[in-house]
């Protein structure tokens, strides 16, 4: 009787079973590494976006844009200067970020072409109860990494 047969069919089996383990890992890995930056992104959104609205001084900038200067993009005379250094400041290192003011009912879309993965966050700017008139705005922060 030959047995050389059996052999090669549970080698074969074998490395079959060797390969499919070895791809298992790397895509595990993989989109494990993903959501790690997307964690990291949105931590660091949220993050940004907290500051500004714990911060009366940020958080009128935002509320003095005028209805006629919506939306408010990045880089315009109309979005305020100082709240994009404030941004740039606190964004880290990996990430590159830009922000954008809306009215509340505006879906407020990122209107540059990123070709990687942009994460947003935003957050309903509004006035405090000492200010008299209810104005409120949408500032929607975009991220991807370097």
């Amino acid at each position: 009787m030959n047995k050389g047969g059996w052999i090669e069919i549970v080698e074969a089996f074998i490395a079959i079973l060797l390969i499919t383990g070895v791809l298992l890992i790397v895509i595990t890995r993989n989109n494990s590494q993903n959501a790690d930056i997307s964690e990291r992104v949105y931590n660091s959104e949220i993050t940004i976006i907290r500051e500004i609205q714990l911060n009366d001084t940020l958080r009128n900038l935002v509320l003095s844009v005028t209805n006629a200067q919506l939306p408010s993009e990045w880089g315009n005379s109309s979005f305020p200067a100082v709240l994009q250094d404030r941004i740039t400041s606190r964004t880290p290192n990996y990430l590159n970020c830009i922000a954008k003011i809306c009215d509340p009912s505006d879906p407020c879309y990122l209107t540059s072409y990123q070709a990687k993965d942009v994460y947003s966050q935003d957050s309903i700017i509004s006035t405090t109860q000492t200010q008299t008139s209810f104005n409120p705005r949408k500032l929607k922060l975009f991220c991807w990494a370097k």
